[in-house]
């Protein structure tokens, strides 16, 4: 899976632009607030036709412009494909179209074009709070597995309309929606078990390469017995009363967490920063070789500005794993040429005032 173009117009503070990308990515260079995230985040987008950053469709278009449109050029197991993307402001309406046949609905496109993206903020994996790690999974798994994407859908609506229910103190009502979340919630619960107990070790091996050296691990924190319908009928009795008290629903995949831990320690509470970033860093390789195996093809992999706060050894570490087994695609972010390790090998583009364009030179 390789981008070979992505062209844009009227897309965040991006002059309009269309680049030639090689096959085995690039580093985009620049100051700080000049765009090169925002050229990620365009290649981003057309992965779920949203904004890495959770930002709307109306802040993406330039500042009072008309609307955005994106179109990426792809080759995907030696075939080619084209997928254009269009925002209008006026009507707030998106209009997706790949190989010239608009979709009907976004999540009929999602997976045709796959990519990672590790930024800054992505800090939260290990020092958020649970609904951050549980984004994570469930991004990663809806991108993997088409029916996890249902039944998530299917199981957020279910609650969304149980909570309802349990505000409003209708018990009749309420029972309809708990019959009606326990297929879809035991799909998710167990997709998720199923997920942490095949990576943990993967996920510790990850880290040893990047210079850990002790065991870093991953559980599940919910209750394992929601993986099967069967399970439910009990944990609801206990929480009942309760949930009409609170006029919320008490159990399920919506109440789990992913713990990343050390030792047995929990890096969100004992990890330094360098061990949190790392953490999530390997979480994002994770996720990027969890795609590739459900898709037989590699995602493209994003990464804005991942050098930063990583001692020279993690960097070196880093920059032979980026380049190692299982890698495709890689483009890379920084402010200057000298915060990248030396082994780096991607051609450059320069980010200046909105506008990118091919530096002449390797790095």
């Amino acid at each position: 899976m390789v981008a070979e173009r992505i062209s844009s117009r009227g897309f965040r503070n991006l002059d309009d632009f269309e680049l030639d990308l090689p096959p085995t990515g690039a580093v985009f260079l620049g100051p700080n607030a000049h765009g090169k995230t925002s050229i990620l985040e365009s290649l981003y987008y057309p992965v779920l036709y949203r904004s890495f950053r959770n930002a709307p469709d109306t802040e993406l278009s330039a500042w009072n412009g008309p609307g955005f449109r994106l179109t990426l050029d792809s080759v995907v197991g030696g075939e080619s494909h084209r997928t254009s993307v269009g925002f209008d402001r006026e009507t707030r309406r998106k209009r997706v179209v790949v190989d010239g046949v608009e979709v009907g609905r976004i999540t009929d496109a999602v997976g045709k074009w796959l990519a990672v993206v590790f930024l800054p903020a992505d800090l939260a994996l290990l020092q958020g709070g649970a609904a951050e790690r549980r984004r994570f999974l469930d991004r990663m798994l809806s991108l993997s597995d088409p029916a996890y994407l249902r039944a998530l859908l299917r199981y957020r609506a279910v609650i969304a309309q149980r909570n309802a229910a349990l505000r409003a103190g209708d018990a009749e009502v309420v029972r309809v929606f708990t019959d009606a979340m326990v297929e879809p919630g035991s799909y998710v619960v167990a997709r998720r078990l199923q997920w942490v107990a095949a990576w943990s070790d993967r996920y510790s091996s990850e880290s040893d390469g990047l210079g850990e050296g002790q065991r870093v691990s991953l559980a599940y924190l919910g209750n394992p017995d929601l993986a099967e319908p069967g399970g439910w009928s009990a944990r609801v009795a206990e929480v009942e009363r309760r949930e009409f008290r609170r006029g919320a629903t008490l159990i399920g995949p919506q109440r789990d967490d992913l713990q990343i831990a050390q030792n047995g320690r929990s890096l969100r509470e004992f990890g330094s920063t360098g061990q949190q970033r790392a953490a999530a860093i390997v979480l994002k390789v994770c996720e990027l070789l969890t795609l590739a195996e459900a898709h037989g093809r590699t995602p493209a992999f994003l990464l804005d500005d991942v050098f930063a706060e990583l001692d020279r050894s993690r960097q070196e570490r880093l920059t032979a794993r980026l380049t190692g087994p299982g890698m495709g695609q890689v483009f890379l972010t920084a402010p200057r040429r000298d915060e990248l390790p030396p082994a780096i090998d991607l051609e450059v583009f320069r980010v200046q005032d909105g506008r990118a364009y091919p530096a002449g030179a390797t790095v």
